[in-house]
């Protein structure tokens, strides 16, 4: 055998065309190649050169070969021989590639595998490359695995699992009436939805032009995605990333929810939901998904249904419906809860008929000559059985904002345990009914409410008659009163004492000057009359109880300012908008006197004073203490929580509040009000006066717009507000101008002694005074009522004029006497009327 790999023998030169000459030197190996030696003779007794046959003892012939191919010329050997294993029959060497996993030939010469300082090879830039494409192939690998084939099976899996409910199903679960109880457990009504009763309507039963608008207006892919859009979850996404407006879930999602009743923000539900919806288009045909989708989706005042919708606010079947009409059903699918307001309502509309166009389901003529299709008025006839609308709306605002909101209110059968005590609740509807006996003027309104100091909840709510008659005799949804916001007068003057109290610079027995006709600046501030006014050292606690305007307009304009009272009341429970619907203005000084553009709820107002009953720890106003299930779970539970109001400490507050207390407890009897037998009590009266305007009668001139009593007790706390919708003129019995102590301050004394009879009596706890002259914890003696014929106004109005200009006094028992001069009825600090008594809005 020719042990030459080349072909020639030992010491001949090797095929020059075939194997060029190297530098002489040590054969060189790539890495992964054969090791050194490899292919040589073991060692032997013979010597270099010999052939075997020519050891010692052996035949000294060599052996018998077979016929070979002639011989090359011999010439020394340049290198060990190799094993012919080791080559190609062309004589090309091999090396072993480890990353590739078999041998690629090589030359010698071509071939120099150098390693780095940490001994590794190193690789050539084909090589780096080649490893790199490599790696990125393994990852793309293991993503599309991760992404693609593992969710595919788990959405298989899934899809086999879950089932997709009928429309029949659905609607058996929706429409059950909500049932609610005082706080003694005693069933207070029922709420039972207009869609309650509703019909499964049939793909042919409803229009074309509905699906159209509902179809663009929600899911313009409806026709062609296979029950989830690609495109709109990546919008989703997006939209969420960048705090932008927007979901993806298409008409079959939606339905699913709906259906489930699962709205949990969760991907395990989101998985489930898409799973559902992919089985739904797989299960149905378009036009039975929407036609379901319809039937149970929710549209506003409590219509479930296309047909209740239409129902509800067209007065027509769904069959009737048009185009118009489609749209605005179709843009309130997404805020079914704000179908009352005009503008929501309008925007919703506009937005239907874009999409429409855009899809191609309306023309662009045919949509400009489209009117906006206005719903009949909603009434809401309160029966026997049937729960006051104003305590229901509340609620349900209450409820909404803890999770169950206006589109699964009617889906659970819910049992809701108010906090209304049917005791306070028939007391309120009762003094209210006796206060305004005999009472002729037409624009005269009322509201009453009542709150517990500790706890938060409302006793009693009263807005006002819940129905109206229209201008053509028809029956209308009455305004809900107690939660509309109005000048709240001279009741506003508790949160300037308490942002005194809070700044340190003075107390109850502080002293200012009481006097009438003061000059601040350019204004003039005037007393309402002899009866508001007192000396040049009149001490805040009398001030308090004669309602003297210049002490308070002094205490705000010098001392503390506007915005720390405007934060004393928010501190006490007052909710600016966008949180409530009170204003609290410190764009001027108005807001000391509670006139100008600030205006307060009596809801809020019942709840702020409830605050300084309670030693002022403040509690969350709440009408709902717990809501249960059908099946008597716990679906929500108010929260029992209290904090300090006027201070971070517990003692400091509650000496705050109880100076205000103190100061307040002489206003009952002056303005010749009483207290409960065996009750302390205390609270303020407040009244704005009417802007005169040209054109209106002179009686006008001494009349008000806004009356206030609000007070309280250590277990009760109630707002009282008689007065108008907006800046008007009213007229008590015999004509005679109306003030907080005349209609409002009667009503909660009733109340009061109607609610707390038979119940064991209370007082205020003892707190040290604050402020001047408190060594001895004592306040100024109350000061004595005066008769009948004297002024106990606690109005003004701040005003430009001169000192010896015409006065804005009134009083709280009488007419105003002759000993005064006449408002004026150009007076008004240079500032636009308001409704709400413009500039001139700080009386009393």
């Amino acid at each position: 055998m020719n042990d030459d790999p080349h072909g020639g023998w030992p010491g001949q030169d090797p095929d020059p065309a075939r194997r060029p000459q190297r530098p002489a030197g040590p054969p060189r190996r790539p890495a992964g190649g054969p090791p050194p030696g490899h292919g040589q003779r073991p060692p032997g007794p013979q010597g270099p050169g010999q052939a075997p046959w020519q050891r010692q003892g052996a035949p000294q012939q060599p052996p018998q070969q077979p016929p070979r191919r002639p011989q090359r010329p011999q010439v020394a050997p340049q290198h060990e021989p190799d094993l012919i294993t080791h080559h190609e029959h062309n004589g090309t060497e091999h090396r072993y590639d480890a990353d590739r996993g078999y041998e690629e030939p090589y030359e010698d010469d071509q071939y120099v595998q150098e390693t780095g300082e940490d001994g590794k090879p190193i690789l050539t830039p084909a090589q780096r490359k080649k490893r790199r494409w490599r790696r990125i192939r393994r990852v793309l690998l293991a993503l599309f695995c991760l992404f693609f084939v593992l969710p595919a099976i788990a959405f298989v899996i899934t899809y086999f699992a879950v089932d997709v409910p009928s429309p029949q199903a659905v609607a058996a679960t929706q429409g059950q009436a909500v049932t609610y109880y005082y706080a003694d457990n005693t069933e207070m009504g029922k709420d039972v939805p207009k869609g309650g009763n509703r019909q499964i309507l049939t793909p042919e039963q409803i229009p074309d032009i509905v699906k159209k608008a509902v179809i663009a207006t929600e899911d313009a892919s409806f026709e062609t995605n296979s029950g989830f859009d690609v495109g709109g979850i990546l919008r989703a996404v997006y939209n969420q990333v960048t705090a932008g407006k927007g979901g993806g879930s298409t008409i079959s999602q939606q339905y699913i929810k709906v259906a489930s009743g699962d709205d949990e923000s969760s991907l395990t539900r989101k998985w489930t939901e898409l799973a559902k919806s992919f089985k739904m288009n797989q299960t149905y045909e378009k036009k039975d998904i929407i036609s379901a989708y319809l039937n149970i989706i929710y549209y506003g005042r409590g219509a479930y249904g296309i047909e209740s919708a239409a129902q509800a606010f067209f007065g027509k079947p769904a069959g009737e419906l048009n185009a118009s009409e489609a749209a605005l059903l179709a843009g309130l699918i997404q805020q079914p809860g704000r179908s009352e307001n005009p503008k929501v309502a309008n925007e919703r509309w506009n937005v239907a008929l874009n999409r429409m166009v855009q899809n191609n389901f309306l023309s662009a003529a045919d949509r400009a000559n489209l009117q906006f299709p206005t719903p009949i008025p909603q009434t809401d006839k309160q029966q026997a059985g049937v729960v006051n609308p104003f305590i229901r709306d509340k609620v349900k605002e209450e409820l909404a904002a803890n999770g169950i909101t206006d589109a699964v209110y009617y889906t659970g059968g819910y049992k809701i345990y108010t906090t209304i005590d049917p005791k306070a609740q028939a007391a309120a509807e009762q003094a209210v009914a006796e206060g305004m006996k005999g009472q002729t003027d037409e624009n005269l309104l009322n509201a009453l409410v009542a709150v517990d100091p500790k706890t938060g909840g409302v006793k009693a709510y009263y807005g006002g008659p819940s129905i109206v008659k229209g201008p053509n005799g028809q029956d209308l949804k009455g305004r809900d009163w107690a939660n509309t916001p109005q000048n709240p007068g001279s009741s506003m003057k508790p949160f300037d004492l308490t942002a005194y109290l809070k700044s340190g610079k003075g107390g109850i027995n502080s002293t200012f000057d009481g006097s009438n006709n003061r000059q601040f600046g350019k204004q003039t501030i005037r007393n309402a009359g002899p009866g508001s006014s007192c000396s040049a050292q009149c001490t805040v606690s009398e001030a308090m109880q004669r309602s003297a305007n210049t002490v308070f307009y002094d205490m705000v304009a010098n001392v503390t300012k506007t915005g720390p009272v405007a934060e004393a009341a928010k501190d006490a429970g007052v909710k600016p908008s966008p949180d409530g619907t009170a204003e609290l203005f410190t764009g001027d000084n108005n807001i000391a006197l509670g006139g100008g553009k600030t205006v307060i709820s009596p809801e809020d107002m019942a709840a702020s004073y409830a605050t300084f009953a309670a030693d002022g720890q403040r509690r969350t106003k709440h009408f709902v203490a717990k809501v249960t299930n059908s099946q008597d779970e716990a679906a929500y539970s108010a929260p029992e929580e209290a904090k300090p109001a006027f201070s971070d400490d517990s003692d400091k507050s509650k000496q705050i509040a109880g100076n205000v207390t103190e100061s307040l407890k002489g206003v009952i009897p002056f303005s010749k009000l009483k207290c409960p037998n065996g009750h302390e009590c205390a609270g303020k009266t407040g009244t704005q006066q009417h802007t005169y305007r040209s054109g209106e009668p002179s009686s006008a001139k001494d009349s008000n717009s806004q009356t206030w009593m609000v007070g309280y007790t250590p277990s009760i706390s109630v707002s009282v507000w008689v007065g108008g919708d907006g800046d008007k003129a009213l007229k008590g019995k015999n004509g005679k101008a109306i003030f907080g102590s005349t209609i409002a301050g009667p009503i909660w004394q009733k109340f009061l002694t109607q609610y707390l009879n038979g119940k064991p009596g209370e007082r205020f706890d003892k707190v040290k005074i604050i402020g001047g002259g408190d060594n001895n914890n004592t306040v100024p003696s109350t000061q004595t009522p005066p008769e009948d014929n004297e002024d106990t106004s606690e109005t003004g109005t701040p005003s430009t004029g001169p000192s010896s200009g015409p006065s804005s006094s009134r009083n709280e028992e009488d007419p105003p006497s002759s000993s005064r001069n006449p408002p004026s009825s150009s007076e008004n600090n240079g500032e636009e009327s308001n409704g709400r008594g413009g500039g001139r809005g700080d009386n009393g």
